[in-house]
């Protein structure tokens, strides 16, 4: 495998994050850069924050803080040093913006949006820009009890000539009556994704950051904050987005779909969110490989559903072949009764190549069921176990001059019932071995010649998830 993870400067005491929102849980777009967040910490034995964002109170999904917080450590394999909500921060975010007023870069502005607009576009100060320290921190203070929704924003001074308008004296904080799913009306002043997002960095001491490229300009914004306050800005690098042609992930739309109850849940196997792939069985290191391969790059990459797990697919069957035990199923099944055969006892490996998986044991009847057309004159073999022809036992030896065809089978009398959940949510019904009790809920294994799944329960009949080929 390509590692494609940078080196980088000054790493002694390296601390980086991840900062989504809790809009919903994870989806495959997320698990390219938490990955490489992680790997990079890993590589340089530093410590990865995963930090909440959850300062607008009018786009959370309760739910998503645990979805977030369990999909974060899933996928980095325990990699998360610690956890913040920024929500659970907000007298800090406070102390700080009053730093900023006292220190002259930050300063309250009445005016409606449209005049600032004016000004701004004009590149001219509005008459909030110069007031006093001591008018502005007054006016900080009327925005807790005074000011209503929209009166009132919290403003970093920047260049008022700045080429890009949007980077002309940004908000920092605003009123927001909203209720919050997580804190109430306990606040009603809350910073803007800007400023908490500079005040963490530098309250965490994060030390290296790796984000989408279109946070260049968000970096731009928050260097005046930064440099006006004496802070040591972390080393910012960017990634391209991975575009998916034919998947949609978006929270809210997936949400309403839920709710509507055109899918099951988070975890509904046709989903592209984390819970879902979990539910199927992917693996950490899928999604790790392939962000330490594709490594740190702006280019954007568009590609299909299908490219895109033809890949994690092939990393995950990496990561899950080798310790995933063998076992038969047989998809609607037809009784086979073969003439002459004996009954069988026999040890199989549940691997054929890791003997450390262990044997089964197999006794077998005259009678069989698999789910193969049998074809007059052709001589088969039932797998690990018998040949025949014609419905007669031909001899138990594997015997290459036979040219059998080899086909998967399970005795009439040890079996179980069992349900395959597909990646698209029909469902797959027919037998299986009864060796199949060995395993655990949420164990990996391969139904031979067909797939690997996971089984999600045990019982009078076994509930399985398609994982892939």
């Amino acid at each position: 495998m390509i590692n494609n993870l940078p080196e980088l400067k000054n790493t002694k005491g390296l601390v980086m994050r991840f900062e989504p929102s809790p809009s919903g849980p994870l989806h495959i777009g997320h698990s390219y850069p938490l990955s490489l967040n992680s790997e990079l910490c890993r590589k340089y034995k530093g410590k990865l924050i995963l930090r909440i964002a959850d300062t607008n109170p009018e786009n959370i999904y309760p739910d998503a803080y645990k979805l977030i917080e369990d999909d974060a450590k899933w996928i980095t394999k325990n990699n998360i040093f610690k956890v913040y909500i920024q929500s659970d921060r907000m007298e800090i975010y406070y102390d700080y913006a009053k730093k900023a007023i006292e220190n002259g870069i930050g300063y309250v502005c009445i005016c409606s949006s449209d005049i600032f607009k004016n000004y701004s576009t004009q590149m001219k100060a509005c008459p909030c820009r110069n007031l006093s320290k001591e008018e502005n921190l007054k006016r900080w203070e009327k925005m807790f009890k005074g000011y209503n929704e929209g009166d009132a924003v919290l403003r970093i001074k920047t260049k008022l000539d700045d080429p890009n308008p949007a980077m002309r004296d940004w908000p920092a904080a605003r009123i927001n009556e909203n209720e919050h799913p997580r804190q109430g009306k306990k606040y009603r002043v809350w910073p803007l994704m800007n400023f908490a997002v500079a005040v963490d960095d530098h309250d965490m001491s994060i030390t290296h950051t790796v984000r989408a490229k279109d946070h260049m300009d968000n970096e731009k914004k928050q260097k005046f904050l930064y440099n006006a306050l004496g802070w040591k800005m972390p080393d910012n690098m960017y990634t391209g987005k991975i575009n998916f042609k034919d998947l949609k992930l978006s929270t809210s739309e997936t949400r309403q779909l839920i709710e509507k109850g055109e899918y099951e849940g988070w975890d509904d196997v046709r989903l592209p969110f984390l819970p879902a792939l979990r539910r199927r069985g992917y693996q950490p290191e899928a999604f790790i490989n392939y962000a330490v391969e594709v490594g740190l790059t702006q280019a954007d990459k568009t590609t299909t559903k299908e490219e895109f797990f033809k890949i994690i697919n092939h990393f995950d069957k990496e990561a899950i072949d080798s310790k995933s035990k063998r076992f038969f199923f047989v998809e609607n099944p037809k009784k086979l009764k073969l003439k002459k055969c004996p009954k069988i006892n026999a040890e199989i490996n549940l691997h054929p190549s890791n003997n450390k998986l262990g044997k089964k044991k197999i006794s077998t009847s005259v009678e069989f069921y698999i789910q193969d057309k049998v074809e007059f004159n052709q001589v088969y073999r039932l797998m690990h176990l018998l040949n025949f022809k014609n419905d007669e036992f031909l001899g138990k030896e594997y015997d290459k001059e036979l040219k059998a065809k080899i086909i998967h089978w399970v005795d009439s009398n040890d079996n179980f019932k069992v349900e395959v959940i597909m990646e698209d949510n029909s469902v797959k019904k027919g037998l299986a071995e009864k060796n199949i009790e060995i395993l655990k809920e949420g164990e990996i294994c391969q139904f031979e010649r067909l797939y690997f799944v996971r089984l999600e329960k045990k019982g009078a009949s076994y509930k399985f998830v398609y994982l892939h080929k």
